[in-house]
């Protein structure tokens, strides 16, 4: 028994002679994904476990679903405390990645075989520090906001396209638990169970809106990005620094977030499970200077936050004594932001505005998120510092030099030419986005 699902997707231009006004599928009535076609497969954790694997996979034919599970919150970093794989012919594989230094022998026989990955950006850093990457990518996600479907969850997305249930109660736990519980592994085998069948759905329906070069575009630029590199002071984003107002009170910050760092580190856990950002930033406001003054600060009531209580205050004291006090401002070339714009440039505002409302409803006739159309952050560099000239050709060199794609060039140059050239007087806007 089927049942018609109706997504309002048109996933084409309003103008169009194709367009319709609804996308529909039909789809299976929604049935409950609780267990694997295949049961559920041991997890491998020897090497000969691992090459067995690998043969498998090599022998197997199409696209494989990759997935991986982490501990955040619970350990250090974000590497995988387990990795899934799913191919045609080889069946669903479980590796357990602590035992080996890489999964070199994985890698090896996926050469030149496409993954299939759910918001491939989550699992690809951590697949890398295994020694694994695509040579080609098919982003479940990515593609289904393409789409415009209305949920783009991994569930979400079954769900709408394939007419099957998956649950999602173990997406936040402890990965790293040893060993892991057997529904867990239900889970983890469920997440690549059907990913290669909605890669299917997923390539008709792109193909039927014209979007499936727009998504081979953005699947490529995720692979031509590789790993983005280490952030330039990251104590910089410990939640809160709204309130820290002197340099002093920002090296407090800095040193206690290097010294949780540190341990956290050493111990593989979590910062935030030894002392929380908002106990760094109070601490930092507060500058206590004995160890009853720092547990009563707020934030220090945590066993490891007090039992650590020393080893704090050696670094409020570092700070306290420091002649390396950190800028309160670091530069930047980012424009401000929006909301500042009309006092700062008017006019700058009222091309923002005008440039927002056009993609607005570009983003509505090819029924995609106007963030998918073009990324916020490309938008506002080329209105802040537009080129000299305002033409089509200098505005889509200017964009190509910002990262955004051909086709996301090709819809969006002639409105941002017009909205440069020509704005609408702002306070037609004042119910834009700031």
């Amino acid at each position: 028994m089927t049942d018609k699902r109706t997504l309002t997707t048109a996933g084409v231009p309003a103008d169009d002679t194709s367009a319709t006004d609804t996308l529909d599928l039909t789809v299976p009535d929604v049935v409950e994904l609780n267990s694997p076609r295949e049961g559920v497969p041991f997890v491998i954790s020897s090497d000969s476990g691992l090459q067995r694997c690998a043969d498998a996979l090599a022998a197997g034919s199409g696209p494989v679903a990759v997935d991986a599970e982490r501990a955040s919150g619970f350990r250090y970093g974000q590497r995988a405390f387990l990795v899934q794989l799913r191919r045609e012919g080889a069946g669903t594989w479980l590796i357990d990645p602590e035992p080996f230094q890489d999964l070199a022998p994985l890698q090896e026989a996926l050469q030149d075989v496409e993954w299939i990955l759910h918001a491939s950006t989550q699992d690809l850093p951590c697949l890398h520090e295994l020694g694994m990457w695509p040579s080609a990518l098919f982003d479940t996600e990515l593609a289904a906001r393409l789409a415009g479907l209305p949920r783009v969850g991994l569930a979400a997305v079954i769900e709408q396209l394939l007419g099957f249930r998956l649950a999602k109660e173990h997406s936040a736990a402890d990965w790293s638990t040893r060993p892991l519980p057997e529904p867990w592994l239900t889970y983890a085998a469920l997440d690549v169970e059907v990913l290669i069948e909605l890669r299917e759905e997923l390539l008709e329906l792109l193909e039927e809106q014209g979007k499936l070069g727009f998504a081979q575009e953005e699947f490529q630029a995720i692979l031509d990005a590789g790993i983005a590199p280490p952030r330039t002071d990251p104590w910089r984003r410990t939640s809160g620094m709204h309130q820290i107002r002197d340099r002093r009170q920002l090296a407090a910050v800095r040193s206690l977030w290097q010294e949780r760092e540190d341990l956290a580190k050493k111990r593989d856990v979590a910062p935030g499970r030894l002392l929380p950002d908002s106990a760094i930033i109070a601490a930092a406001r507060a500058m206590p200077g004995t160890v009853p003054q720092l547990i009563a600060t707020r934030g220090f009531d945590g066993r490891a936050a007090q039992r650590e209580a020393p080893r704090w205050l050696r670094a409020l004291m570092a700070a306290r004594d420091t002649e390396d006090l950190p800028p309160l401002h670091v530069p930047s070339n980012a424009p401000p932001p929006p909301r500042a714009w009309v006092d700062k440039e008017p006019l700058a505002a009222a091309r923002l505005a005008t440039a927002r409302t056009s993609l607005g409803s570009l983003a509505e006739q090819w029924s995609m998120p106007v963030e998918n159309l073009l990324t916020p952050d490309h938008l506002r560099r080329l209105i802040w510092r537009p080129p000299a000239e305002l033409t089509a050709d200098a505005v889509d060199a200017a964009l190509a030099g910002l990262g955004a794609r051909p086709w996301q060039r090709s819809l969006t140059v002639p409105l941002l030419v017009d909205a440069l050239v020509d704005p609408e007087p702002l306070k037609a806007h004042r119910n834009t986005e700031s």
